[in-house]
């Protein structure tokens, strides 16, 4: 049992720490996160301009790539700003409100991310394992249905999170949050209810979405590998095998990081907190910073463009 009078009842306003254990010092750790935001930013929206200028890229591959960046800058978006604030400017308070509606944006567009890692993976399959009937399966109006779909789906599903906050959980045993964003289980620890009914649903949506996901890309890729191993010719292999490279380094930087990042918040109780925070960061910062990276290393319709725009001769 808890005493409510140690309690705070319905808080307005919560407290972001930034980094447990590293306040002296997470002003220097604002120089590198900023950096990463400003390249992932920088590099997401050259990848969108290139794809919509480019006529031959309007193909599902890089419509499905520029619905990637468009989620990388927005999920970016919802941590640094307030994150520098509070490394660099001291601004921790934030709104119970608006630190709930963070929370909402960053599981909803990390639930997004996934479903379209997974419209990718499905894409490559259709390609190398029924290349006929490609451009019949794919067309415009299904990927709009699944860019919708996708959305859809991680707003509906992280929605509930937000309605047992506000409506189960009245009193809270502080209103400071060891963390530098507003992370759920962040959150729902402060509570002094009973919160296992929040913690249940909170590792619901996670293995609902991504543990389908990745089930499922994971077979769509054992089919792919057995057909290009099958295919006759080594060099009809190595294409086959290339077009995939750059999309196999982002599904294992994204599912990697996201289930590493998971499992020593829960279960390394030895592991030190600012440790947790440090890679609960760099979960969200390091896929938008390496996506557009590993695409344009590896994509040579992109490379091309890119090389077009910064080393093209002046024609004066």
């Amino acid at each position: 049992m808890f005493n409510l009078n140690d309690t705070v009842f319905m808080p307005s306003v919560l407290t972001l720490i930034g980094i447990p254990g590293l306040e002296s010092v997470q002003f220097w750790f604002g120089i590198p996160f900023c950096a990463m935001y400003i390249t992932a930013l920088f590099g997401n929206s050259l990848l969108l301009i290139i794809i919509k200028s480019e006529r031959s890229l309007h193909e599902p591959m890089y419509l499905f790539l520029a619905m990637l960046g468009a989620t990388d800058i927005a999920l970016s978006t919802c941590i640094l700003p307030k994150m520098l604030g509070i490394f660099w400017f001291h601004l921790p308070k934030i709104y119970f409100d608006a630190c709930l509606f963070q929370m909402w944006l960053i599981h909803t567009f990390q639930c997004i991310e996934s479903g379209i890692l997974l419209a990718m993976a499905l894409d490559r399959y259709v390609a190398i394992c029924d290349p006929l009937r490609h451009a019949t399966i794919f067309t415009h109006q299904l990927l709009t249905q699944i860019g919708v779909g996708v959305t859809l789906r991680a707003a509906l599903l992280v929605a509930p999170c937000l309605i047992l906050i506000k409506c189960q959980l009245k009193h809270y045993r502080t209103t400071v949050v060891s963390h530098s964003y507003c992370e759920h289980m962040a959150i729902v620890k402060l509570a002094a209810e009973d919160i296992r009914i929040n913690k249940i649903y909170g590792l619901f949506v996670a293995f609902t979405i991504l543990g389908f996901d990745i089930v499922f890309i994971t077979l769509s890729y054992i089919q792919i590998f057995l057909t290009v191993f099958s295919l006759p010719q080594r060099e009809a292999r190595l294409k086959a095998f290339n077009t995939c490279i750059a999309h196999i380094c982002v599904f294992l930087e994204f599912y990697l990081l996201a289930f590493f990042s998971f499992f020593t918040h829960r279960f390394g109780f030895h592991i030190p907190p600012y440790i947790h925070i440090l890679l609960s960061n760099l979960y969200l910062l390091v896929p938008p910073l390496l996506n557009p990276i590993v695409y344009g290393v590896k994509t040579k319709q992109i490379r091309d463009r890119v090389s077009k725009i910064f080393y093209s001769k002046d024609p004066s």
